[in-house]
């Protein structure tokens, strides 16, 4: 256990967020993570790290502060936490987080509409540093004993959290021969399918069937981004690791039509079932969900943004992920294992200069699943030609 510890931990210092020598590194954990925490900082160190600056999550502060805060701050965050976040950016520093659920059906009591309110621990500032790209950054799972009972009810705890483990590492291609390589090699193809859907310069794309049949628009200038980024300053990074997507920005005044979640949604520590939404003229009007539908709505009515789109995803099923044909109830997992698009705060990196004041701008980003090999995606170009994107989850270009 100790030695594939310190390989992953080394997977995600060295090629995932790629630690410079004299950084200092960001560590987001939870609770239960500690384990793996440790093994970041130490690598972290042993990479020539200026400091490492661990953060560990307590779900039951959230618990409590929902419970008895007053109604009127519940959506109140001090602002040092952002001017922390800001000054990691104006160091160049890294940031690592810890995903995967700590504690499971811990808010299943709580008022859904308080709950959705609070946002915390996300504060609006990450997504300044992230478009501006002054941090290094990676978000890698982090396996934990309630996170697998989650996903595995039926298995003993121990059995449980060593399935997890296999699974985490081999979508995360530590069961390669050289993970780094193998990562190289499938950041090469995303770029590559990314390139071939920005030459097309579609207007919108169509997503149709299983209950979806929903038309984003895109921006003149949108673009397909996939794979390893880079900083400001020319540092590669892999913000995901797992990734197995491309994505876009699309127009935020131009979605229409409706579209239902293929995977259940988790976040803000509840489980969102059954989830569709209808778009109309950008807007999402009408948000429903067999569970957690009042939480998801508190959450988009955050601000003005948090009703329309900011990214549009696609995945194939060359990954790892998909095949395994398991409901992680993690964002980081769930979305790269089937095509998703996001309410909420756009990336910059996905739009040319002339569209960035049209890009749509939120305080939240909430990625749902919206692919399976029953959705046919059919990118349209502005001369109305329909074109086959992804059929059965196979590329078509």
């Amino acid at each position: 256990m100790h030695d594939r510890l310190e390989r992953y931990a080394d997977l995600i210092v060295n090629f995932g967020a790629n630690v410079q020598p004299g950084q200092i590194l960001d560590v987001g954990s939870g609770l239960g993570k500690e384990e793996l925490t440790r093994a970041l900082t130490a690598s972290a160190y042993k990479r020539g790290a200026k400091f490492v600056d661990v953060n560990y999550w307590d779900p039951h502060l959230k618990r409590v502060r929902v419970q008895y805060a007053a109604d009127d701050v519940l959506d109140f965050v001090p602002p040092w936490y952002g001017e922390r976040t800001l000054q990691l950016g104006e160091e160049r520093g890294a940031t690592i987080l810890l995903s995967g659920p700590i504690a499971p059906h811990l808010y299943d009591d709580l008022d859904p509409e308080r709950l959705g309110r609070d946002v915390f621990p996300r504060v609006k500032e990450w997504t300044k540093v992230i478009n501006e790209r002054t941090v290094n950054w990676c978000i890698a799972p982090g396996p934990s004993e309630k996170w697998a009972k989650l996903v595995y009810p039926d298995l003993e705890p121990a059995e449980a959290l060593e399935k997890l483990w296999k699974q985490v590492l081999h979508v995360c291609r530590m069961d390669d021969d050289d993970p780094e390589s193998s990562w190289r090699q499938r950041s090469a193809a995303l770029k590559g399918v990314a390139e071939r859907l920005t030459e097309r310069r579609f207007d919108a794309i169509q997503l149709e069937g299983d209950g979806t049949d929903l038309t984003v628009g895109l921006l003149p200038s949108s673009r397909w981004a996939g794979g390893a980024e880079e900083t400001v300053d020319g540092i590669s990074h892999m913000a995901n690791l797992p990734t197995e997507e491309v994505f876009t920005t699309p127009d935020p005044q131009r979605v229409d039509g409706f579209v239902r979640a293929t995977k259940p949604l988790y976040s803000q520590g509840r489980i969102f079932e059954g989830l569709t939404v209808r778009f109309e003229e950008g807007r999402a009007v009408q948000v429903d969900a067999d569970a957690g539908a009042e939480t998801l709505r508190a959450l988009v009515a955050q601000d003005d943004g948090g009703t329309r789109l900011g990214e549009l995803a696609l995945v194939d099923r060359e990954g790892r992920i998909g095949a395994l044909d398991t409901v992680f109830y993690d964002t980081l997992l769930d979305e790269n294992a089937a095509s998703h698009i996001a309410l909420g705060s756009a990336y910059e990196a996905a739009v040319e200069q002339e569209d960035l004041d049209r890009i749509n701008r939120s305080s939240i980003h909430i990625d749902f699943m919206v692919g399976s090999d029953g959705v046919d995606v059919t990118g349209i170009t502005r001369d109305g030609d329909r074109v086959p994107v992804l059929r059965a989850s196979a590329w078509q270009l």
